[in-house]
């Protein structure tokens, strides 16, 4: 008998065993404006504001360790990632949703901790927790967290509607998140080596912060309706910026140029990336979890940003067939390849 077909999971990727099982899936209510393939999905239920829906999972051992994460932060961390799609989509987060997964391994004083942090992020973000539910696991702590927002007609950002002209951009700086997790990496394995050792982290309160209690990006939006502007197409840098560059470029049909000079690296990532004998730029290029807006502008709207805090021109995108490139600094162009975070690893 002939066995049956076997595709492994990680041959197609996230995205890949995504379009797999969504890619023929048909909008059939009218109040479904956008579904799958966006930081969120968009509805339509009437009234001046569209809703927004995004979720998003973490799994003990695949996105977090508890050997260096506290539960404090890995509650906040939880709650922000989500928010961080709704901010993505040019929108408003009003509300989220709290889903766990616990082993018996957890008191209710872990879990105390855990929604301290959670509770931070409700407060700082100005969102309610409105419900959830609650498990046993027996595959460690599992945190699902869905998040409801909205955003005005006129003003939802998708990834699909870039332009060939536009000017790229990205807010703050990237590459620092991928390097703290470096840094506690590297403590794990001393500590396992010698458990006698004590933690060195030196002077990398930043990186660690990065990596353990990210922000999203909420004044970049309030500073985008204050000053008029509407990106063309945005998406938040969570899988790195060369992989959620290529979502934006595939989804809308373009290429892009990209400047070395217009990456922003934080001065701690980039003596870091060297003490590691890292490329800086391959870091931030590639690192992930950074949850920094990458979005593009029409040409004309370059003086809404160009005085705006906090925000860079990376490049320009281009007509598909000239590809996702990198200018360096020294003058040479290298295609760009998409090596960020695998969620669905071998």
């Amino acid at each position: 008998m002939d066995q049956p077909k076997r595709t492994e999971i990680a041959d197609l990727g996230e995205f890949g065993l995504i379009d797999h099982l969504t890619g023929d899936l048909e909008l059939k209510q009218p109040s479904s404006v956008r579904g799958v393939g966006d930081d969120a999905a968009v509805v339509d239920y009437g009234g001046e504001a569209l809703t927004l829906l995004s979720t998003d999972m973490l799994l003990e051992g695949i996105h977090f360790d508890l050997m260096y994460a506290p539960l404090k932060h890995l509650g906040y961390k939880a709650v922000v990632v989500n928010l961080s799609d709704i901010y993505a989509m040019n929108g408003r987060p009003r509300q989220v949703t709290v889903s766990l997964g616990l082993s018996n391994r957890f008191s209710v004083e872990a879990v105390e901790e855990l929604y301290e942090g959670i509770k931070l992020a409700c407060t700082r973000y100005g969102v309610d927790l409105i419900g959830g539910d609650t498990n046993s696991s027996r595959q460690g702590l599992v945190l699902s967290v869905a998040a409801l927002g909205q955003v005005d007609r006129e003003r939802v950002t998708y990834r699909n509607t870039a332009r060939v002209g536009d000017l790229l951009c990205v807010t703050g700086n990237l590459g620092a998140a991928f390097l703290g997790l470096q840094l506690l990496e590297r403590e794990k394995q001393l500590y396992l080596d010698n458990p006698d050792t004590q933690p060195d982290l030196g002077e990398s309160a930043y990186l660690i912060e990065r990596q353990l209690k990210p922000e999203a990006r909420k004044e970049m939006i309030e500073a985008f309706e204050k000053n008029g502007l509407v990106p063309t197409s945005m998406i938040d840098v969570s899988d790195g910026l060369a992989s959620d560059l290529f979502h934006i470029c595939t989804q809308s049909g373009v290429g892009a140029f990209v400047e070395e000079s217009g990456v922003p690296i934080h001065p701690d990532a980039q003596m870091q990336a060297l003490e590691f004998k890292l490329d800086p730029v391959t870091c931030a290029l590639n690192g992930g979890e950074d949850y920094e807006l990458l979005f593009t502008i029409a040409p004309e709207e370059v003086d809404k940003v160009r005085f705006l805090p906090d925000i860079y021109i990376a490049g320009e995108m281009v007509p598909k067939a000239d590809g996702i490139k990198l200018h360096t600094k020294g003058g040479n162009i290298h295609d760009i390849q998409a090596q960020g975070w695998q969620h669905l690893k071998a």
